[in-house]
């Protein structure tokens, strides 16, 4: 008969890796759950900056850099078309005003000049006939109305004397009558000649002013084509210091084409690019300084232009008071511009860190000099030199401000 064998109890060896993996798999849980997770990483003190936080003066100003420039320039452009014929002065010369820095030829230009003088002396040929026909007319007028005054003066002579005669019966009534009429019709056909002297006064002043007027046009003309061909010679608008020079000898330059600029010498001006981010503090009137020849120069902000361009927008400055010596355009000025006034802050050095934590959070170092924390903060203005603290730090306190790219994501650093 069969034997029924009862199954040993206890732990088997094929048990063993099951309840080692639980017990793991529950402490790595745990640890998750409960655990501090905060990753540490081991840090060569002598690598970094650590700088105490201080109280004091924060500066408002910003660093920035400008360039020298003169007060104003100039363009040089053709009124006149022409192909260059001279060059009279080169690139960086001191020129005068009224000074020909370069002589155009137009032909084209010296035909319409001898166009309208002939227009204009033709048109002088004929003013000057009309008026001769208009005198002799006149004269003709006069010599015919001294004829009929004569005339007049004879027949009312005659008149008077028929009139006479006839009161006494010594003349018929016809002879009387007719010389009456005859008397009558001179009279009347003086005063037609009179009207008509009148009238052609009048006409002939017309005309004469109308004729006048077109000839002075014609000359205005004339003198407006003989100023284009003296603007084919370029010259100098002001004193100051030929720039550009972009012409040469055979090159046919079109009416209005550039041909170079003239600097204005008389004083100097200061042109700085500044970070967008400040484009709502700088504004035209606040002061700036910068040191040359051991010394500090005194600017101030004149314009501010609106445009912005790779991030940046362009500032112009105004010397105020002395300028320095040996000034010239193109030299480059270290600029503090001042934004604001000064003002007590909680302060801590500018440095790299700010790249990778935007301010929003640092390494404090603990009492003990051993650890480094990481620490949300509020970081409000900056300068060169300093960042304002708004939150998050206290005087006293010590701060990492070198670069945080090798402490990847580090919430604690061992100071060895």
């Amino acid at each position: 008969m069969d034997i029924l064998i009862e199954k040993k109890k206890g732990l088997k060896r094929k048990h063993i890796p099951l309840i080692i993996g639980g017990t793991l798999f529950a402490a790595a849980t745990g640890w998750l759950l409960f655990g501090n997770h905060a990753s540490k990483l081991k840090v060569d003190a002598a690598r970094i900056s650590i700088q105490p936080v201080t109280r004091g003066e924060f500066n408002d100003y910003i660093r920035v850099s400008g360039q020298v420039q003169p007060i104003g320039t100039i363009q040089l452009s053709a009124i006149e078309g022409g192909t260059v014929e001279a060059k009279l002065a080169e690139e960086g010369a001191a020129v005068k005003q009224g000074e020909v820095i370069v002589r155009l030829n137009n032909p084209m230009l010296s035909l319409n000049i001898l166009d309208s003088e002939a227009q204009l002396a033709e048109k002088q040929n004929f003013l000057r006939n009309t008026q001769v026909a208009m005198e002799q007319e006149r004269l003709t007028l006069k010599k015919e109305k001294l004829q009929l005054d004569l005339d007049v003066t004879r027949k009312q002579r005659r008149y008077e004397q028929y009139a006479k005669l006839f009161e006494e019966n010594l003349a018929s009534k016809e002879d009387y009558l007719q010389a009456k009429e005859d008397y009558d019709f001179a009279v009347d056909g003086r005063q037609l000649v009179e009207e008509r002297q009148r009238q052609d006064s009048i006409y002939r002043s017309v005309q004469i002013d109308q004729m006048e007027e077109s000839l002075q046009n014609m000359r205005r003309n004339l003198t407006l084509i003989r100023q284009r061909s003296e603007n084919l010679h370029v010259k100098a608008p002001v004193d100051g210091q030929l720039g550009l020079l972009e012409v040469e000898i055979g090159q046919n330059i079109p009416t209005g084409g550039r041909i170079g600029q003239i600097s204005i010498l008389s004083d100097y001006k200061v042109e700085a690019l500044i970070d967008e981010h400040y484009i709502d503090r700088v504004r035209a009137g606040l002061d700036a300084t910068f040191e040359r020849q051991d010394r500090n120069f005194a600017l101030r902000v004149r314009k501010v232009f609106p445009e912005v361009r790779d991030k940046q927008f362009r500032t112009e400055f105004m010397f105020e008071g002395e300028r320095p010596d040996n000034i010239r355009a193109g030299q480059t000025y270290y600029i503090s511009l001042q934004l604001g006034h000064a003002a007590e802050a909680v302060l801590i050095p500018r440095g790299p860190f700010y790249q990778t934590t935007g301010g929003q959070w640092i390494f404090v170092v603990t009492p003990d000099g051993s650890r480094a924390v990481k620490r949300k903060i509020s970081i409000g203005r900056q300068n060169p030199a300093c960042y304002e603290v708004t939150d998050g730090l206290d005087p006293g306190e010590k701060v990492i401000v070198s670069g945080y790219d090798a402490f990847g994501t580090a919430e604690e650093l061992i100071l060895k």
